[in-house]
C-alpha cells in the first residue's frame, strides 16, 4: 500500500472531514494508465454508496482544479471493510489485541509477511505475535497493514 503524498493529503482530507467523515487513509496505486487514487471514509455508524459518492463528488472537483498528480487515475472511495486497512501509529494502538497482517517492503528474519495478534505500538515500532513469537517491526518498515476479519 502505497501513502499518497502530503499534498494530495492536505488537499482530501480537509474535503473528507468537512463533510462529517472520517479519512480513515489515502493511498495511492502508480500503474501507467490504470493507477488509482482510494479514500478510506468511515463514520460511527458505517458509511453506505451514498456516502462514498457524495465524497467521491467534492473530493473530484478539488482534484480536477488542483490536479496534484500526474496522468490519468480511477478514483475510489470506499469504507475501510472488515479488512480495515492501518495507516497510522494511533490506528495500530487502538486495534492492540486484534488480529493484523503485515507486509513489509524487505524481508525480516527471512519473511515479508506477518499475521498475528498486534501486540504493542510505541517508539516508531508495532510488535506483533505470530505461532507464540513476538516480533518487533519499524513502523517505516510497514508497506501494508489490515486487519484479518475474525469470525
Amino acid at each position: 500500500m502505497r501513502q499518497a503524498s502530503v499534498k494530495v493529503q492536505s488537499l482530501i482530507e480537509p474535503v473528507v472531514t468537512g463533510l462529517g467523515y472520517e479519512c480513515v487513509g489515502i493511498e495511492y496505486v502508480a500503474q501507467g494508465k490504470n493507477s488509482v487514487l482510494r479514500i478510506y471514509i468511515d463514520k460511527p455508524h458505517g458509511v453506505g454508496v451514498a456516502d462514498c459518492e457524495k465524497v467521491s463528488r467534492q473530493v473530484s472537483s478539488v482534484l480536477d482544479v488542483e490536479d496534484p498528480l500526474p496522468g490519468q487515475y480511477a478514483l475510489e472511495v470506499s469504507s475501510p471493510g472488515l479488512d480495515r486497512p492501518l495507516f497510522t501509529p494511533e490506528h495500530y494502538e487502538k486495534h492492540v489485541g486484534s488480529k493484523a497482517q503485515l507486509r513489509l517492503d524487505t524481508y525480516k528474519d527471512g519473511r515479508k509477511k506477518f499475521t498475528g495478534e498486534l501486540k504493542s505500538v510505541g517508539d516508531g515500532m508495532v510488535t506483533i505475535e505470530v505461532d507464540g513469537e513476538e516480533f518487533e517491526i519499524a513502523f517505516d518498515e510497514i508497506e501494508q497493514a489490515r486487519l484479518v476479519p475474525e469470525f
